[in-house]
């Protein structure tokens, strides 16, 4: 195990950072991973306009989810996102960052 793999094994079980939420590939069995939440929000430009919008995204480990894809489903907390856009992987292919909407 390299030291990011075990970097990351460390803050996806911190309580602080990192949470529980159940993961449901479309047409899947739901799995309990664990997952570090970002609600950013992000400025998008079209045109000369400048769009403002709160985002949902979270990071996943490869390790749990091999492989997600948009139209999954994750719960968290009371609250079911779907993933909206291709998932994005780090540079050491170690975690997925998913895009969300609501569901």
């Amino acid at each position: 195990m390299t030291a990011a793999a075990m970097a990351l094994d460390v803050l996806f079980a911190d309580v602080n950072v990192a949470r529980d939420a159940v993961y449901a590939p479309e047409g899947g069995t739901p799995v309990l991973v664990r997952v570090v939440t970002r609600r950013a929000d992000e400025t998008t430009g079209f045109g000369e306009a400048r769009i403002w919008s709160e985002t949902t995204r979270m990071d996943l480990r490869v390790s749990e989810v091999p492989n997600p894809r948009p139209g999954d489903r994750i719960e968290i907390d009371g609250e079911a996102f779907l993933i909206q856009a291709e998932p994005v992987r780090d540079r050491e292919r170690l975690v997925w960052t998913v895009d969300l909407r609501p569901a």
